[in-house]
């Protein structure tokens, strides 16, 4: 089949809608269950490239959580600790430990749920029964991957009454050299990126320290080729084989330096003491954890005003306060994170608030007139930059 009707457009106003192949050739997926929408598609090719090219750069199987044509996290298949199994909320989920495709998507959901919310799933590898029980549970859109087991497809086919969209992707497939999209009756074309973001782009050193380590690299590689299927501008921050924020598509490049610092500043905190302790009530839903989440740990909310809202609903007794004073000084301890960018960074101020939330090692193209004032910055606080010389706007 080389054509699909879709329910509608980006709104439902816009209708009719449809996908089909150029060249007359099959489309590179099949429908197992559901009905694609447009944006559902976008999202699942997008994000099938960006967990197919981690596969192919770190041998590791590769999960993403996607919304609105953006990744919320990218992650390896990796074992979890007891702590972030709990702050991710999957510390029930029976046989995790022996499934690194359901730890990657673990990781990729529990990064950002506020944003996952709704999310389309991207998996590298086969979807096994264990990952079809975590994203059972939680609030999703779609999924794509190059197969599933028999067991999975049973217990996703029953999600949202029947209507959750499953896609199993062609893994041999390669797009057309040129690709072309129209925006207001004008036809675009351009090269395919098919840029190849490995550790042999990360050999441009230009700060004092030049100590790079493995996990380091590994952790660049995951954020660029994030960032590459991120709207741009974009930055992301990584850790421990997962981005732990994301800043996509704001016009100026300290804000999305901003947006995904406070992510990562989030995850951070999500896996304190203070947060995994929490009297919460049974039966309180995940997406009202978040919720409370989301203001408790917010080092611009106040810590009363955080907790006066319903908490009496949600939890056994008042919780503590969580001190703007405590956030900070369990933030200080973090180091080692790796910050990306798809574009230069045009002043130090980018800098200046990724060392807030733990960053040691960045990653960028270079090119800017202010590279010099950029560089000095780094040395200043022995941290370690490579210039790659590859620009990732995405569009």
């Amino acid at each position: 089949m080389n054509s699909m009707e879709l329910k509608y457009g980006c709104n439902p106003n816009q209708k009719p809608a449809s996908v089909s192949m150029e060249d007359g050739s099959d489309l590179p997926f099949e429908v197992l269950n559901g009905k694609p929408g447009y944006i559902n598609l976008l999202d699942a090719l997008n994000s099938w490239q960006l967990v197919k090219e981690l596969k192919q750069a770190l041998d590791m199987p590769a999960a993403a959580s996607f919304k609105h044509v953006s990744p919320t996290s990218a992650a390896i298949g990796r074992k979890m600790s007891d702590r972030l199994k709990k702050a991710c909320f999957v510390d029930d989920i029976q046989g995790l430990d022996d499934s690194l495709i359901a730890t990657a998507y673990a990781r990729a959901r529990g990064t950002d749920r506020m944003s996952s919310f709704g999310d389309f799933i991207a998996l590298s590898d086969v979807c096994d029964e264990t990952c079809a029980r975590l994203i059972k549970r939680e609030v999703s859109d779609g999924i794509i991957a190059p197969g599933y087991t028999q067991e999975a497809l049973d217990i996703l086919e029953k999600k949202k009454s029947g209507r959750y969209l499953v896609l199993k992707m062609d893994p041999s497939y390669e797009p057309a050299a040129v690709e072309k999209k129209q925006v207001y009756g004008v036809t675009f074309s351009q090269k395919h990126n098919d840029v190849k973001l490995d550790r042999s782009c990360l050999t441009n050193i230009v700060t004092e320290n030049k100590e790079l380590p493995d996990e380091a690299k590994e952790n660049m590689i995951i954020a660029l080729i994030a960032l590459k299927y991120t709207q741009s501008n974009s930055v992301a921050f990584a850790y421990d084989g997962q981005c732990i924020g994301i800043g996509a598509g704001q016009q100026s490049r300290v804000h999305c330096t901003r947006l995904a610092g406070g992510k990562a500043d989030n995850w951070f905190l999500r896996q304190s003491d203070k947060v995994l302790s929490l009297p919460w009530k049974e039966g309180v839903k995940r997406p009202d954890k978040d919720n409370f989440l989301d203001r408790y740990i917010a080092l611009e909310e106040t810590p009363e005003a955080a907790i006066e809202i319903d908490w009496e609903e949600k939890f056994t007794e008042k919780p503590e306060p969580f001190t703007i004073a405590e956030k900070r000084a369990l933030l200080a301890k973090e180091e080692n994170v790796v910050l990306a960018s798809d574009a230069f960074f045009p002043f130090s101020d980018n800098i200046e608030r990724a060392i807030q939330s733990g960053v040691k090692y960045i990653v960028q193209p270079g090119g800017s007139t202010r590279d010099d004032v950029v560089l000095d910055y780094c040395n200043q606080h022995d941290l370690v930059m490579v210039c790659n010389g590859i620009r990732l706007f995405h569009h």
